[in-house]
């Protein structure tokens, strides 16, 4: 798809992983977060390939950036498909949107947003969700003027021990485990 802008959205490739590395360290930076993990992109890019994919990406070049994977780009998308318990329905979850700043206001956000609900659309989902810093005022404004709803909630992170592998205590013993969040671990 092509933006009125000229912007090329398409499906992200393992050719743009060095790019998506550089979005995914500046949009950590905008954040205020810890630096992604190393293996993020790899990761996303591994669970978006193959016949039945778990999540998705989506990236954005500028007017003028080599149109095939590998050249620059504006911004990009990610999310994935979710269970609801109390609807007892699937629904996306919009994990990351950003853009370069020297992109914005030119409707590229606005136009990945849109091709990520379309594809909810298609795959029978009945809505799109996502969060974002409450300091992030500018993006607070896009999404309501692009006509989402903010819900009242307060979101929690539990960081988790690292797995272990068994150990072979000594009888009547036991193995002692010691919580260490994940590294990179940004929400």
């Amino acid at each position: 798809m092509i933006t009125a802008a000229g912007y090329a959205l398409r499906p992200a490739t393992r050719a743009d992983a060095a790019e998506l590395a550089r979005l995914y360290a500046d949009h950590a930076r905008y954040e205020k977060a810890a630096p992604p993990h190393p293996d993020a992109v790899a990761a996303l890019l591994d669970a978006a390939a193959g016949p039945a994919p778990r999540a998705w990406a989506l990236v954005a070049q500028p007017p003028g950036a080599r149109g095939a994977p590998g050249g620059q780009l504006a911004g990009y998308a990610a999310y994935s498909l979710e269970f609801a318990a109390w609807s007892v329905r699937e629904y996306v979850h919009l994990d990351c949107l950003y853009l370069d700043a020297e992109h914005r206001g030119k409707g590229v956000g606005a136009a990945l947003l849109d091709e990520v609900a379309a594809h909810a659309g298609r795959l029978g989902a009945p809505r799109v969700e996502w969060q974002t810093p409450d300091w992030n005022e500018g993006a607070v404004r896009f999404y309501r003027r692009y006509g989402a709803r903010g819900l009242a909630k307060v979101r929690f992170s539990l960081p988790l021990p690292a797995p272990v592998p068994p150990a072979d205590p000594a009888p009547g013993g036991s193995v002692s485990r010691t919580p260490t969040p994940p590294p990179g671990d940004q929400q």
